[in-house]
């Protein structure tokens, strides 16, 4: 069966297999003071062209949102997304969890408007019992969106602008970095990216790894992220797993070739849709595809091939999200074709 339904669905890509098989009879030190860790994050800072960044490996996404969220704000302060952001929807209130307020704003395809995030920091600083609110402290966004989309990076520039104005700090969330960084319309790159925010991370998960993320810092981490880290239970003691991956990964360009890959396979998929006349939800570059169908023929799909199901469209059709991969092949993408 034919599986579109998400882009952490295979194992590692091949490169990272092999680097853990060759490395795994080897004794190494552990929490983040082995080798691999500390080869793979000066690779990530030249990557980034941000020699003074610091780099720290969390095992998942969730983990990661959470434990940079905590440490960056007071208990008083909040952090601003969109309302389809994945803290806002796919994380089971993990932010909150953690007691820190998601403060959702509305979202165009996906993504944060500057004008309005002004607005909302105007009116904010403008109201007299704002002393009895969350204070927003944080801007969360994700590159590419829960939609698939990607900031310009003019758009891009714009919310910096308006963080910088009311001192708010720009966390981006790279889950699917590499799929936006290598679709065609990106007109960004990672020394970009490490040049407007105070934080974000490269997602090894969905990007050939096991599992994995690789925070970074662009100038210098808060104080005791460290200890952050293990007290979010987010630190693995043998933090060789996440360095050797991330050390393959960020070897010969690795990391953007596979990406590449996944964001090709899905140049390739929505063609074979828009060919046969399906109507999409959503217009996205990057590897998440969003296709109308009737709810006829999403039965009649679903016994054949995995996709998820996003929200109805009308009462007789429904959004669905098909994902490539760095693993999705041509082939997969001709049975797909044949399918529909």
């Amino acid at each position: 069966m034919l599986d579109f339904s998400c882009d952490y669905r295979n194992g590692a890509c091949k490169e990272v297999l092999d680097a853990l098989i060759k490395t795994n009879s080897e004794t190494t030190a552990t929490y983040g003071f082995d080798f691999y860790s500390k080869r793979a994050g000066e690779k990530i800072k030249a990557a980034c062209k941000a020699p003074d960044a610091e780099v720290f490996f969390i095992a998942g996404g969730t983990q990661t949102n959470m434990t940079v969220i905590s440490l960056c704000l007071r208990s008083y302060e909040g952090v601003i997304s969109a309302q389809t952001g994945h803290i806002n929807c796919h994380e089971a209130g993990a932010v909150e969890h953690a007691g820190y307020k998601v403060l959702s704003l509305p979202h165009s395809e996906g993504k944060i408007n500057s004008a309005e995030l002004d607005a909302y920091m105007r009116d904010f600083n403008e109201n007299p019992s704002r002393d009895h609110m969350v204070f927003p402290a944080m801007v969360y966004i994700s590159y590419p969106t829960e939609y698939g989309t990607i900031y310009s990076k003019a758009e891009l520039l714009a919310i910096r602008k308006v963080c910088d104005e009311y001192k708010l700090s720009l966390f981006l969330d790279g889950a699917r970095l590499g799929y936006g960084l290598t679709c065609d319309e990106c007109d960004i790159d990672l020394p970009f990216i490490a040049e407007i925010c105070d934080v974000f991370y490269i997602g090894g998960t969905k990007v050939g790894a096991l599992c994995g993320e690789a925070v970074v810092f662009p100038k210098k981490a808060p104080a005791h992220f460290i200890t952050m880290i293990k007290q979010r239970g987010a630190m693995l003691a043998k933090s060789r797993v996440l360095g050797v991956q991330f050390d393959a990964l960020f070897t010969d360009n690795v990391y953007f070739k596979i990406a590449k890959n996944g964001a090709d396979r899905a140049k390739e998929l929505k063609k074979a849709f828009a060919d046969k006349g399906y109507k999409f939800f959503i217009n996205s570059p990057t590897n998440q595809q969003f296709i109308i169908l009737d709810d006829k023929k999403l039965k009649e799909l679903q016994a054949k091939v995995g996709f998820e199901i996003w929200e109805r469209a009308d009462e007789t059709h429904t959004a669905v999200r098909f994902a490539t991969s760095w693993s999705t092949t041509k082939e997969e993408i001709e049975e797909l074709k044949k399918l529909i």
